[in-house]
Parts: structure tokens; sequence; C-alpha cells
């Protein structure tokens, strides 16, 4: 009996061992995570605050460094800015409001160095290149006059008359290439699961506009910082 229970102690350690290799040599890693975007820079005067979400995949090259790819989506919120506005030029001119709205989504292809640092809160650092996608509507309030309708499921009958609306000023979009760097850390809160705390500053190469007016050019260059809580698997 003790030549089995021995046996099979020993087999059993011996299916164990690539287990546990296997365990410590993880090659890939997924994350998910959002969180607080934040403008900055000249962005900030016309472009709000917002949120991210994000997901991603770690390739671990070694325990040391890996190679990222990520895919966010940001949501910043909506910027009033007032401009003067007259029915005729060299007319008197009435403060108007003007609303910006954008989001962006972008993809990343970042390298990670992760310290090894022994303990279970494990700081890492990321910088690389991606591509940006940034759509934005202006618009301004308006009158219009609507007819009456009615609703149960709104829970409203309108008679009809003038109401206030939305006037789309412009839509413009853009692709541009950008830079990000930042870092985080990793905190271990289990052998398949970390959760982590990130900020990384992104630098976007936007397109020259050109004011008609006055034939200066500017660059729509973006700059954000997301702050992103999620978990790593």
């Amino acid at each position: 009996m003790r030549r089995v229970i021995s046996s099979l102690s020993i087999a059993v350690l011996i299916a164990a061992a690539p287990a546990s290799a296997q365990a410590q040599d993880k090659k890939l890693s997924i994350n998910f995570g959002g969180g607080y975007t934040a403008s900055l820079s000249d962005v900030r005067d016309w472009l709000g605050d917002g949120y991210n979400v994000n997901v991603g995949v770690i390739w671990h090259l070694s325990e040391t460094v890996g190679i990222q790819g990520d895919y966010s989506f940001t949501g910043l919120g909506q910027r009033r800015i007032s401009v003067p506005i007259s029915a005729a030029p060299g007319g008197s001119s009435v403060p108007t409001d003007l609303f910006g709205d954008m989001n962006m989504q972008y993809g990343n292809l970042n390298l990670m160095y992760r310290p090894d640092t022994g303990g279970k809160a494990k700081p890492y650092v990321v910088a690389g290149i991606g591509v940006y996608y940034r759509p934005i509507t202006v618009t301004t309030p308006a009158v219009g006059y609507m007819p009456g309708f009615c609703s149960p499921w709104w829970y409203i009958c309108y008679p009809g008359g003038f109401v206030e609306v939305e006037r789309i000023l412009g839509s413009r979009s853009s692709y541009d290439f950008g830079m990000d760097f930042g870092g985080g850390i990793d905190f271990a809160v289990s052998d398949l699961a970390n959760v982590y705390i990130e900020a990384r500053y992104h630098y976007i190469l936007g397109p020259t506009i050109t004011n008609p007016s006055t034939k200066t050019q500017q660059k729509a260059n973006g700059q954000f910082l997301p702050i992103i809580f999620g978990f790593r698997f």
C-alpha cells in the first residue's frame, strides 16, 4: 500500500509540474477597463472631459517585457463657447452659444516593461504609437415649428407649436497618427486575475486647418490623459 501511495504521489507531482510551469510562463493576458479622460492644453478650451472604455491583449515576451495592443473608446463632454452673431456684416451682434461634441476611437501598439519587484504590486511603463479617429459635431440652438403628436409610451401629447431645436453647423472627422506613454500598477488578487490602475498620455498629430478670413493655419493636435481602472486575466 505504501508503495502504491508513493507512486501516486510522484505521479501527481510530475503531472502538476507542467501545469505550474505553464502558469508561470503565461504568454497572453487580456485586460478590460474604463475610467476618466481629461482634455489637456489648448484642447481643453474647445472640448470637455469624458469617460473611456478599454480592451487589450498583452503578449509576454519575457517576465519583464511585453507587447500590448489595445482599443479604446472615449466619449468627451460637450463644450460650450459664445460667438457674436449679427443679421448682416457690420450690424449689431448677439452672443450665441455653439456646442462641440466629440468622441474618440483609437488603437495603440505599445511596448510594456514590468520590472521584477517580487511583490503583489507590480509597476509597469508603456510607450508606443496609435491610429486615432475623431469625429466632431458643432451645433447651435435654433427654433422650429413642430406639428402636434401623441405617444402613450412617452407619456406625452403635444399640441404643436414652435420649439427649441439644435441646428447642426458642421460635422467633420479625421484619422490621425499619434503616440502614447505612461504607466500603472498591477495588483494580484488571485492566481488568475489582477486589478490595475493606469495613466497614459496621448499626443495626436491632427490635420492643418486654414482660417479663410486671415489665411492663418493651425494644427488640430490633440492631447488627452485617460485614467483607467480595470482587470487583467
